[in-house]
This record gives C-alpha cells, sequence and structure tokens, in this order.
C-alpha cells in the first residue's frame, strides 16, 4: 500500500470551525498580507490565495463588501473584480504556465460554495493533463509547491500590478 502525506491538511482537520466570516476577518487581521495569503488589495475587492486549493495558483477575487449575492455589489466593484480577474489570469499564465482556467462563483451551499455568506470569484489554473489518475481515482489532489513559495513567485506581480492600475488610474 502506497501512501500520499500531507501533514499540513491537519491544521485544517482539526481546528476549530470559525463562527465570523473568514473573509471579512483576513481584511482586517493584525498579521502580514503573506500570513494571509493577501496578494492584492483593491479599492474594492483583493486577491487572496486558497488556503486549501484544487491546484497551485489557485486564488479567489474577493469584494470588501459582505454579501451573499453580486447583486448588492455596484457597478465598480463589480468592475474592479473582473479586471482582477483579467489580471490574474496574465500573471498565473506568466508565472506558471497554466494552458487554461476555471473561472467562477459557487453561490449558495447547493451551488457548492463553501464560505456562502461572502461571495468570492475561483481562478483555478489548469494544465494539459492535469487530471491525473490521483484525481479519477483516489479523490486526492496533489499541490506541487507549499502556499509560502507560491505567494512569493506571485506577489511581486500583484506589486506590479498594482503600481500599473495606481499610474492608469492618475491618468
Amino acid at each position: 500500500m502506497k501512501r500520499l502525506w500531507s501533514p499540513w491538511r491537519m491544521a485544517y482537520v482539526s481546528a476549530e470551525k470559525q463562527a465570523g466570516c473568514v473573509f471579512c476577518e483576513i481584511q482586517e487581521a493584525n498579521e502580514s498580507d503573506q500570513e494571509t495569503l493577501i496578494l492584492y488589495r483593491g479599492e474594492h475587492a483583493m486577491i487572496v490565495m486558497n488556503k486549501y486549493p484544487y491546484t497551485n495558483g489557485h486564488l479567489m477575487v474577493v469584494p470588501y463588501l459582505h454579501t451573499d449575492t453580486p447583486s448588492a455589489l455596484d457597478d465598480d466593484a463589480l468592475l474592479e473584480m473582473m479586471q482582477l480577474v483579467n489580471g490574474s489570469i496574465a500573471i498565473l499564465q506568466e508565472t506558471l504556465r497554466a494552458d487554461g482556467f476555471n473561472v467562477g462563483m459557487n453561490l449558495g451551499a447547493s451551488a457548492g460554495a463553501g464560505i456562502e455568506q461572502h461571495i468570492h470569484m475561483h481562478i483555478v489554473p489548469r494544465w494539459t493533463g492535469d487530471t491525473n489518475f490521483m484525481s479519477v481515482f483516489s479523490d486526492t489532489r496533489v499541490i506541487c509547491e507549499a502556499l509560502d513559495d507560491s505567494y512569493c513567485r506571485l506577489k511581486p506581480h500583484f506589486d506590479a500590478l498594482a503600481t500599473k492600475r495606481q499610474i492608469e488610474k492618475q491618468d
């Protein structure tokens, strides 16, 4: 019998489930952006790495407004979210050489929302042939890079995106 070791999952499995909203809490946390996995802070939304990713580079665009529906967001927030999705895709193509992407929202528990009280858009990089036997037969994902390493590799690109957006805003 072969074993797949993923000791970092124990912290998630054994942790007390959080009472509040994880996205609201990380926005206001006294921890660094790296500790909370925030790659980018915009005017209306932020880009956060998924702490329990589907694949390497799994990101989420999260509005600051605590809402369970996109219809509660104003046009500026909706526009910024889509701009951040586009920027994220470009960065993930450049840094991770992703072949494609799954992008979307799961609204409500019946649609698969793990955090249903605060909407967020998933950006999941995909590679040709990335559905291997581990996913198909073992219902197991193989994440090949530690979150801290991924954060350090992606963060300079999101800092550059922030600078570019600031310059565009001034023009």
